[in-house]
């Protein structure tokens, strides 16, 4: 089968393009901007790529369209194609009818910690030689891809892997399906990390996302397991909702819980009291423990023992974007980190400040994602910076001002039109020492290396 992908390079479409290939089908795409990690991975797969959604890609001729959910009525591509009445799925229900059916499928939904819980998960199962398939809306630095077909398990080389792990997105399928995308993806595992108002753009408010989970909630068959997040009031108010599948809880009083923090950013893992074993590792913050929990979690339904869980996790190697280290530079060391959510950089920077203590933290922010354009968010920015010695935010692109909204921090926070004049205010600043925290959901514009070449 020839499939043409409509918005080819986000994460979960090029993760949908690498699954495609693997299965032996021939795979183009098209998108309007493109860059690093994931038109790295296409490129790498020979994945032939059209810049852009011009009505001449008919010619192509595929057996279907993929249509993302960044594609909209009035790009002439999609235009033709309905004129046309040629056939057409969405990436979500593609997945389903072609790869997910019939497979174990763990999915890890919530507002925050999708990917890196996603991945911890698809690790876990991984070194227990269960070779699960996965689609993760960024790349796990143990698979060095972010999508693949279940593999054959070491148990059973002579099958296929009967597990799949996907990020199970809130957000909506297509332009002519307004679903979230998790309700194709008919778990029998589901993680419920937490919840809180986001995508602005397409949900009027909170109450509006709770109903899209509870709809994933009533797909999950009684045989299953969700593992919830027991600090999280909303996840409740969803669960009572209805709820017909055995739930466990974790981060509360009862359930799975975080024991002692150990000095070199390990902790111990509880259930119901009693101590199963302590995570060794590097990564940073409670909510990347919390995660950790949740997927030990998860995996122990799929049938993995809490201590190799444990085990695994110590041979966790993160995720690409997520408070990874870009280098140093003069002394001065540059992360990159895809928070774009209040609670996701308040969240980063507790973390990044546990780790350097009373070193500076210079944040740089650039508000991309729908619901920070809108200035949704805005108002919660001071508080969520709190912790970062400087800021430096971009205002490039959007309907409000953040140096108004900023204005509390006073001399703290800086905020540029121009991105030039952004990292040179940035370079003149940072001093040997310092960790400079760049937050996007985005590119931006290769700030990254940028900073490093001038601060070299």
């Amino acid at each position: 089968m020839h499939i043409h992908i409509l918005g080819i390079c986000g994460t979960f479409m090029g993760g949908i393009a690498a699954i495609a290939k693997q299965a032996g089908h021939k795979v183009t795409g098209c998108d309007a901007n493109v860059y690093p990690p994931m038109s790295t991975q296409l490129e790498a797969m020979g994945i032939a790529l059209t810049q852009g959604f011009g009505a001449e890609q008919v010619a192509l001729n595929p057996d279907v369209y993929v249509i993302g959910n960044v594609v909209t009525r009035g790009k002439p591509l999609m235009e033709e194609i309905l004129n046309r009445g040629l056939p057409y799925i969405s990436g979500p229900q593609w997945l389903a009818e072609n790869v997910l059916r019939d497979k174990w499928v763990l999915a890890v939904a919530g507002t925050h910690g999708k990917t890196t819980t996603s991945s911890m998960l698809a690790w876990i199962l991984e070194d227990a030689g269960l070779a699960p398939g996965f689609l993760i809306g960024g790349i796990p630095e143990n698979f060095g891809v972010s999508a693949r077909l279940p593999g054959k398990p070491a148990l059973d080389p002579a099958s296929d892997s009967p597990f799949f792990v996907i990020e199970a997105d809130e957000y909506d399928t297509a332009f002519f399906d307004k679903r979230s995308k998790f309700v194709h993806y008919r778990p029998r595992t589901a993680i419920l990390n937490n919840l809180e108002f986001d995508h602005a753009d397409i949900f009027a408010d909170l109450a509006a996302i709770e109903t899209q989970f509870h709809h994933l909630v009533r797909t999950i068959p009684g045989n299953g397991r969700i593992v919830s997040n027991g600090r999280e009031a909303n996840l409740d108010r969803v669960l009572a909702r209805g709820c017909w599948t055995p739930v466990e809880r974790f981060g509360a009083d009862a359930g799975w819980q975080l024991g002692a923090l150990h000095e070199d950013g390990g902790f111990d893992v509880l259930l119901e009291g009693k101590p199963q074993g302590t995570v060794h590792w590097s990564l940073m913050g409670e909510h990347n423990r919390l995660n950790a929990v949740a997927a030990i979690a998860a995996a122990r339904h799929a049938g993995v023992a809490v201590k190799d869980a444990i085990d695994a996790l110590s041979r966790f190697a993160n995720v690409k974007r997520r408070m990874e280290v870009k280098g140093v530079a003069n002394g001065v060391t540059v992360y990159d980190d895809f928070a774009h959510h209040p609670t996701a950089i308040a969240t980063t920077l507790e973390g990044l400040r546990r780790k350097v203590g009373s070193a500076r933290i210079l944040a740089v922010l650039e508000p991309r994602s729908n619901t920070m354009k809108l200035g949704t968010m805005k108002d919660a920015l001071p508080g969520s910076l709190a912790l970062a010695d400087q800021v430096f935010c971009s205002a490039a692109g959007l309907g409000w001002n953040p140096a108004e909204a900023l204005e509390s921090m006073g001399g703290k926070a800086k905020t540029f039109d121009d991105f030039d004049a952004l990292v040179e205010a940035i370079v003149a600043e940072a001093r040997s020492g310092d960790h400079v925290l760049v937050m996007s959901n985005g590119g931006f514009g290769g700030i990254h290396q940028k900073l490093l070449d001038r601060l070299a």
